[in-house]
């Protein structure tokens, strides 16, 4: 009892040793396959909702209203004691163009042409990249590389910005949002299911790590039919 009373509430005590970040997709629906047929609204709709409902909280007006305006390119290092609570930078869902939803509300799903979402997790302090923005690129996982022949990303050329970095736990950063980077599956070879390997790219990444297929890189399955 003694011992957890020295413990802070806001950060770890120890951070000499701070993991690389795993990602996580979005939409995520009971698995990492992404299965629809372009012609069957039925079987594209839940991931559109499921992308409508996870950038909610990226909505302009709300990032406006709770967030503030940051100097991209440098981290946001903010001082002050451990407990008072910390500005969070502006990530307004309009920074992923075309997966955005906003011109277009189905996420290319209706015309077979998907966004989805990439986020690190989070982790206090860290500050990814040692000073240069992470980046992420795709590519087929296992088999015939011609299946995957177009992905843009956003923003920009898909990397992390570092000014929403460090990040300083959920008790004093409340109003913090992740950064994204959305890839638009423009052109995948249709009824077929095409294993994509999406990975972070940055010193101090690892990506390559045969037991743990989220750390800095994640896999899962697009099957578009017609």
């Amino acid at each position: 009892y003694v011992m957890l009373l020295t413990l802070s509430p806001y950060t770890p005590r120890f951070r000499d040793r701070v993991s690389p970040p795993g990602v996580m997709i979005r939409p995520y629906l009971n698995g990492f396959t992404i299965a629809f047929n372009v012609s069957q609204p039925n079987t594209w709709q839940p991931y559109v909702d499921n992308m409508h409902h996870f950038l909610a909280a990226y909505d302009d007006k709300v990032q406006e209203e709770k967030n503030i305006e940051c100097v991209p390119g440098q981290y946001f290092i903010q001082g002050g004691n451990d407990s008072e609570e910390k500005k969070a930078c502006q990530f307004k869902r309009s920074l992923l163009q075309n997966c955005s939803g906003i011109e277009d509300p189905t996420f290319g799903y209706s015309k077979g042409q998907p966004c989805i979402l990439l986020k690190m997790n989070r982790i206090i302090g860290y500050r990814p990249g040692a000073g240069v923005p992470v980046s992420v690129d795709c590519k087929v996982q296992k088999g015939n590389e011609s299946h995957l022949r177009s992905v843009d990303f956003y923003p920009g050329n898909g990397t992390f910005d570092l000014m929403y970095y460090p990040y300083y736990g959920k008790f004093t950063h409340v109003n913090y949002t992740s950064p994204l980077v959305a890839m638009h599956f423009t052109d995948v070879q249709k009824n077929y299911s095409v294993p994509i390997q999406c990975s972070l790219n940055g010193k101090g990444i690892i990506n390559n790590l045969n037991s743990d297929r989220f750390l800095g890189r994640i896999i899962f399955t697009l099957s578009i039919g017609k």
